[in-house]
């Protein structure tokens, strides 16, 4: 019920196999040290997945091998208790990325799958991370890389960069896709007003918005950081309908940061759920409830689908059409400023989408005739 809620809102989840992952085992003692794959269950339920859903993009996790941790408390590379510079190490790491890859591109999703194994990194994390990335393109150069950092040429090779939406740095961006790289960006505990954001108290139309700025700095995907994040105080449980501040800096302790009022909370559990003992122990199989962001971020996408039809259809019909026809076409492609003008500026009136909506509708219909 929760992924049929993600693929009516044309989203697509990080992990839409949750119960059926890659299995993996490693095999140091073998002649070469190799890992074990079996993708029995994962390849059932992911083909049932696209097929039903129609999602586009999952996260594919490196289970073992990474390392990870901020730099006071870093983990190094390790499979077991074989570390990184081990000839155990490097045999069964090999082996398990090459499977993952190849696997992938027999199955046709490898394009869909990206590898997000480090988020956030401080400049302290740099050179690890850039380690990490350089390892996995060593042995596998088709995993596609994802990490939540703006671009910085101390990190790559990275295939999608995802920088927090206030830190979008247009020349940096291009020039990264100049080298064929694709660029995300995400909505989180930050930033707050006066960018567009996900928090509660903010207008309905910022998400919305947002898709419009998405489009109109050639950003080909957004992320979320969570949908279900209901409780943030530790062994406390909330109830999200009536505590609605969610994340926390230090989630046991009273005085602890929160950043904004619904953040990471887009599908709520069902009434009966949301209160301990209320349903009476009972299991409670409903539906999750939407709230009205998860709605203005449908919208927003749908906006952006739109727009690129459009884009799609003056590509096909470029011969036919006369040069004032295909600039009249290529102008409404423009986000104009009356839904966003910058970063900062937008609208919080829904009219001016409403109308230029309407006239991309238009022009769509027409080409299609």
């Amino acid at each position: 019920m929760y992924l049929e809620s993600f693929a009516e809102h044309r989203i697509s989840p990080q992990n839409p196999t949750p119960l059926d992952p890659i299995r993996v085992k490693f095999l140091p003692e073998a002649d070469p040290p190799r890992a074990e794959l079996d993708f029995s269950a994962f390849d059932a339920e992911m083909a049932r997945v696209i097929a039903k859903f129609h999602f586009t993009n999952f996260s594919l996790p490196i289970v073992e091998g990474m390392g990870g941790g901020r730099w006071l408390d870093r983990q190094r590379p390790a499979i077991g208790r074989f570390g990184e510079k081990t000839p155990q190490y490097q045999a069964m790491f090999s082996s398990y990325v090459k499977q993952l890859e190849s696997h992938l591109r027999e199955k046709g999703w490898l394009r869909a799958a990206y590898v997000y194994w480090y988020d956030e990194p401080d400049i302290t994390d740099y050179a690890f991370v850039r380690a990490g990335m350089a390892r996995l393109k060593k042995y596998a150069p088709g995993l596609q890389t994802m990490l939540t950092e703006q671009p910085e040429s101390a990190l790559g090779p990275v295939d999608i960069w995802c920088p927090h939406n206030h830190l979008y740095q247009p020349e940096a961006a291009q020039r990264r896709r100049d080298a064929g790289e694709r660029i995300w960006w995400y909505v989180c505990c930050n930033p707050q007003a006066p960018y567009c954001t996900l928090f509660i108290d903010h207008a309905a139309t910022d998400l919305r918005v947002w898709l419009w700025q998405t489009w109109q700095h050639n950003i080909v995907g957004t992320l979320v950081w969570e949908s279900t994040y209901w409780t943030s105080r530790g062994d406390i449980v909330q109830n999200p309908y009536e505590d609605p501040m969610s994340y926390a800096d230090a989630p046991r302790r009273e005085d602890a940061q929160r950043y904004g009022n619904g953040d990471g909370r887009f599908l709520y559990p069902p009434l009966a759920a949301a209160t301990p003992g209320l349903s009476g122990g009972r299991p409670v199989i409903e539906p999750p409830v939407s709230c009205i962001r998860w709605e203005m971020l449908r919208e927003g996408i749908e906006d952006y689908e739109f727009l690129w039809m459009l884009r799609d259809l003056i590509d096909k019909k470029r011969s036919s059409l006369t040069a004032e026809q295909v600039t009249s076409y290529e102008s409404l492609l423009q986000v104009p400023d009356s839904i966003s003008s910058s970063m900062t500026s937008f609208t919080t009136d829904p009219a001016p989408i409403y109308a230029h909506r309407a006239a991309v509708a238009e022009a769509i219909e027409r080409l299609v005739k």
